[in-house]
C-alpha cells in the first residue's frame, strides 16, 4: 500500500488506511477489549507500518495510556524515515483511584494542557501530529462506547473555549494538526468560527452511517476525515457468530453494546451479504466492508484495529479494492433489507 492522499488542508499525505490501537489496549478499564499481549500487539503496529500504513491513531484513555505507551514502543524501534504520523486524542478524563469507572467528558484548558503533556511523554515525541477532541465536553461521564447521548453539566466547557485552546497548541507548535471526534455538524460549524477544523473523526461502517452529514460537511470545508469502526468492532469481517460474541471475555465492552445484542441479527445479515462482492473480487469480507467505507464521497482514510500481525494482513489490501457500481448497489440492497443502522445505504 504505497498510494497517499493529502489529509486536509495541511501538509500531510496519509494513506488511506490507518493503525487503530484501541483494541490493544489492555484489560482493568471500563472500555477494554479483554485480555492483550503487549509484544504481539507492539508487532502488530509495527507489522501495518512496514506493511505502508503510514499513521497512528491513539487516545489518552485508551488503557488509561497504556495504548500510547505501547505506540511510543512501537515507534521507537523504527528508523526515523519509517516513523508513522501519530494521532492522539483527549478530553476522556480518568480516576486513578477507580480505574474501572466511566472516563468523564472533560476539556477545560488546564487539563487538555496536562493531557498533551502526558501524551507526548508516552509517545516519547515532541510534537503531535494530529490532537483530537474525543468527544464534546458535557462535564459527566461516557457511560458506554459510543454513546452520544447523556447530560451537560452546567460545569461543563463551552465548545468555542476548548477549541480555542486547541487551536492556541497548534499555533505554539505543540501540535501539527486539531481536529474534533464525535462531534455534530452544527458544533463542526460552531468550531470553524473559532479557527479551521484541519480533521473530524467519525464512526462511518455499511453498518453505522449516521455520521453521512458531518462527512458531507467536512468534504465542503476541505477537512480530512478519517473515519473509525469500518468494521464495526469486529461485526464486519465476517467471523462473528451469536455464539462468538456468548464466548466473548466477561470484560469485553462488546458483550452490553446493542450492537452486539438486540442489532447482532441485522448487523449479521449486513456483513454475511459481503461475503458474494468479496468472492467476486478474490478478496476477503473484511477488504470489502472497508473498501465501503473508503468509497464514500469525502473520506480521507479508515482507522483498522489488529492485535496480531496476521490480522493486519486480513485488511491491509482495502485501499486497493475498487467496488463497481453494481457492487454499491448490491450491498445497498442488502443494508436496507437487513434492517441495520440508519442513514444512506449508498456512497
Amino acid at each position: 500500500m504505497t498510494e497517499t492522499v493529502r489529509f486536509g488542508r495541511t501538509d500531510m499525505d496519509v494513506t488511506r488506511l490507518g493503525f487503530g490501537s484501541w483494541a490493544v489496549s489492555g484489560q482493568g478499564w471500563k472500555f477494554s477489549w479483554g485480555a492483550t499481549d503487549d509484544a504481539e500487539s507492539i508487532e502488530a503496529i509495527r507489522h501495518a507500518v512496514t506493511s505502508g500504513v503510514n499513521w497512528i491513531d491513539t487516545a489518552a484513555v485508551y488503557g488509561l495510556g497504556h495504548s500510547e505507551e505501547l505506540v511510543g514502543k512501537a515507534v521507537a524501534g523504527l528508523p526515523e524515515a519509517d516513523r508513522p504520523y501519530l494521532f492522539t486524542k483527549a478530553g476522556l478524563v480518568w480516576d486513578p483511584a477507580d480505574p474501572a469507572a466511566a472516563p468523564r467528558r472533560i476539556m477545560k484548558p488546564a487539563s487538555v494542557r496536562r493531557e498533551l503533556e502526558d501524551s507526548l511523554r508516552r509517545l516519547g515525541v515532541e510534537r503531535i501530529d494530529l490532537y483530537q477532541v474525543h468527544w464534546p465536553d458535557t462535564g459527566e461521564s461516557l457511560e458506554y462506547a459510543g454513546d452520544g447521548s447523556g447530560a451537560v453539566s452546567p460545569n461543563a466547557t463551552p465548545l468555542e473555549e476548548y477549541w480555542q485552546v486547541m487551536a492556541d497548541l497548534k499555533a505554539e507548535g505543540k501540535v501539527r494538526a486539531i481536529g474534533l471526534s464525535n462531534h455534530s455538524v452544527e458544533q463542526l460549524e460552531a468550531a470553524e468560527r473559532v479557527a479551521h477544523v484541519d480533521a473530524i473523526q467519525p464512526p462511518f461502517s455499511a453498518i453505522n452511517r449516521s455520521a453521512a452529514a458531518e462527512i458531507a460537511w467536512a468534504r465542503a470545508h476541505d477537512t480530512a476525515v478519517i473515519a473509525y469502526s469500518p468494521l464495526q468492532s469486529g461485526l464486519l469481517t465476517g467471523t462473528f457468530s451469536a455464539e462468538r460474541v456468548a464466548n466473548l471475555p466477561a470484560d469485553d465492552w462488546r458483550l452490553g453494546h446493542a450492537d452486539f445484542t438486540t442489532g447482532l441479527a441485522a448487523n449479521l445479515r449486513v456483513a454475511e451479504a459481503l461475503r458474494p462482492v468479496a468472492a467476486r473480487h478474490g478478496v476477503g469480507v473484511p477488504e470489502v466492508a472497508i473498501a465501503w467505507t473508503l468509497a464514500w464521497p469525502g473520506i480521507t482514510g479508515a482507522i483498522v484495529g489488529a492485535r496480531k500481525a496476521a490480522q493486519v494482513d486480513g485488511w491491509i489490501g482495502a485501499a486497493e479494492v475498487e467496488l463497481t457500481r453494481a457492487d454499491l448497489d448490491e450491498i445497498a440492497d442488502a443494508i436496507a433489507a437487513s434492517g441495520a443502522g440508519t442513514g444512506p445505504a449508498r456512497p
